[in-house]
């Protein structure tokens, strides 16, 4: 699945990956898909929590060639 808008956040200790992703989840529009790479082990429950605050929707996890996981969210509102 591709993503409108990708957010590569590797090396980014919590809770910098979910504040990425606050900070420009706007910047797609309403239906749209964001991608987070993100090393840090917390962001695997940090964006699906995120997105249940939020009332976004998760659409799971990917892994990129180098490994890393890819959380990927669709904007609902």
């Amino acid at each position: 699945m591709s993503a409108d808008l990708e957010l590569d956040c590797r090396a980014m200790l919590c809770p910098r990956p979910v504040i990425e992703l606050a900070r420009h989840y706007t910047e797609v529009p309403v239906g749209g898909v964001i991608a987070v790479a993100a090393d840090d082990v917390a962001a695997a429950t940090d964006v699906p929590a995120w997105c249940r605050m939020r009332h976004q929707e998760y659409l799971g996890t990917e892994n990129a060639a180098d490994g890393v996981p890819v959380y990927r969210v669709r904007r609902l509102s």
